[in-house]
């Protein structure tokens, strides 16, 4: 048998992976480089297996304290100077830890059991917390929160920007820590997930269906939400009545492994001046299937008359995906409108719009602020998205040009300055290391200011190398991830210099922060 001399020595299961791999070479005419290849997978796998035979078990530590919060939502305890990683408690808290990975320098945990909780602890108002994987500091309260996100921006401009820092203000907090996403996307899987108190019951459930979030690690697997906490309650009832009907009319739920199913994904989008969009998503393969989606559409209209655009789209992919698919209305508009400070925006299915839109403003204000145009400026604004950035600083300049990789982005942007009569914006579509080039500054201009708001992995290096050469007075710099946005600062530190820097909460109960920071041209001696 081929390579039956490289089983000795093995455990009966590692042996048993050889056999298998025997079996597909025999049945098998590959060429000699795909037997040898598979033989070094079988190889691997051997090892694997192996070495998970002889792992020990990860110890229990009993009566840990809870030290302080980390990335991610994670919080920190130190045992023996070693750092643990722990999801789901706070500082002060007293905890039993289950080690469960554990790494040269650190480990991850999970606590299981609190013998003391701490006194900044806050009661969870979400009744999935700790379930979905969403709004994991619900237990601390929103001062603290704002605390460790204004300690967060700290810590990742000292320790990896290194870069002079003025003093850093304090954190604007959201005014509304509840409600406050304008969009939302659930998702139908006839894999339910079961709580651990469902499955201690040890009973059958006949209804497996469930429309919901994903849970973490587990694709294929949707925890049904009776209510989420982050959205008007407008967008509960929407989600809740799709749901009942479905379940009564026997509608078949997407299987994310199997990709059988009707209905897929929901989206729901809501405005500032009460607008409001619902996205359905099915999978229709005959009349029979798209007459009966119809008539489940035909009850969301009659059951929510104060929906502004009913929208469906048909995807048949393997992926959740719809950036390639038609949209088509059965109801209403295919827009809505967002409003900030005397524009509108036309918000389409696909278009992105800040999801917290009362911080957007308040944050759209400080780049403002920070940008000081007195209407003599040309300006760039990099990654513009729809260009709502662009749009509302452009009456404070003399020209805004708006770049970004997403076509339709741009088409978005350039309808919203046509739709609110602005005249002095151009918007281009590209990835923006190949646009923004010393040509493109030679042709269109030497910015005075420029305004970037990357996405979480930040500048590419020759987009931050290209900036330097066009040497604008100022830099507006957006961030979702100060960890990147400390990278670029210390790459552009050799010509500007840090001028302030203003923290925003732009999601409550999560660990993720914005943080706009102004930058000045160095005077050169």
């Amino acid at each position: 048998m081929l390579f039956q001399n490289k089983r000795q020595g093995f455990s009966e299961q590692g042996a048993s992976v050889y056999r298998r791999a025997n079996i597909i070479l025999r049945n098998n005419n590959n060429r000699f480089s795909q037997k040898k290849y598979l033989f070094l997978h079988t190889q691997t796998l051997i090892t694997k297996i192996e070495v998970a035979r002889k792992r020990k078990e990860l110890p229990l530590l009993e009566g840990i304290t809870i030290t302080d919060v980390a990335a991610e939502g994670k919080a920190i305890a130190k045992v023996d100077n070693l750092v643990i990683f722990v999801p789901y408690v706070v500082p002060g808290d007293v905890v039993d830890l289950q080690i469960r990975r554990k790494k040269h320098n650190y480990a991850e945990a999970e606590a299981v059991n609190i013998r003391k909780y701490s006194d900044l602890r806050a009661t969870p108002f979400c009744q999935h917390y700790g379930i979905c994987g969403g709004c994991q500091w619900q237990i601390l309260p929103y001062a603290e929160q704002l605390k460790y996100k204004q300690q967060q921006v700290i810590d990742n401009l000292t320790r990896i920007g290194k870069v002079k820092l003025p003093e850093i203000s304090p954190i604007l907090g959201s005014e509304q820590i509840q409600g406050y996403r304008n969009k939302l996307e659930y998702t139908f899987s006839n894999k339910r997930w079961l709580t651990r108190d469902e499955v201690a019951q040890d009973v059958t459930y006949e209804q497996m269906n469930a429309v919901g979030f994903h849970i973490p690690g587990a694709f294929d697997k949707v925890l049904a939400i009776e209510k989420c906490w982050l959205q008007d309650d407008v967008s509960n009832h929407i989600r809740n009545a799709i749901r009942d009907y479905a379940y009564e009319h026997q509608y078949t739920f997407i299987n994310l492994r199997t990709h059988e199913g009707m209905l897929r994904n929901l989206i729901i989008r809501t405005s500032s001046i009460g607008q409001l969009m619902v996205i359905v998503i099915a999978q229709i393969k005959t009349d029979g299937e798209m007459e009966s989606f119809k008539c489940l559409l035909q009850y969301v209209a009659d059951t929510f008359p104060e929906i502004t655009s009913l929208l469906y789209i048909i995807n048949n992919k393997v992926n959740d995906s719809i950036g390639d698919l038609d949209v088509h209305t059965f109801k209403g508009q295919d827009h809505i409108l967002e409003e900030m400070e005397g524009l509108r925006f036309k918000i389409g299915p696909k278009s992105f719009y800040q999801t917290n839109s009362q911080q957007a403003y308040r944050l759209y204000q400080i780049v403002r602020q920070f940008a000081n145009l007195t209407g003599t400026e040309l300006v760039y604004d990099l990654y513009t998205g729809t260009g709502t950035i662009a749009n509302f600083v452009s009456q404070q300049a003399r020209q805004v040009i708006g770049i970004e990789y997403v076509p339709e982005a741009i088409e978005d942007a350039r309808i919203n300055s046509e739709f609110n009569g602005i005249d002095n914006t151009s918007f281009i579509a590209g990835d923006m290391k190949d646009i923004l080039t010393e040509d493109f500054v030679h042709q269109h201009g030497r910015p005075d200011v420029i305004i970037t708001d990357p996405p979480r992995a930040g500048m590419h290096s020759d987009v931050v190398k290209v900036i330097l050469q066009a040497a604008p007075k100022r830099i507006v710099y957006v961030s979702c991830n100060p960890a990147t946005q400390a990278r670029d600062l210390q790459l552009l530190d050799s010509k500007y210099e840090v001028k302030a820097v203003q923290p925003v909460d732009m999601f409550p109960h999560t660990y993720h922060v914005e943080n706009v920071v102004l930058l000045e041209k160095r005077e050169m001696i």
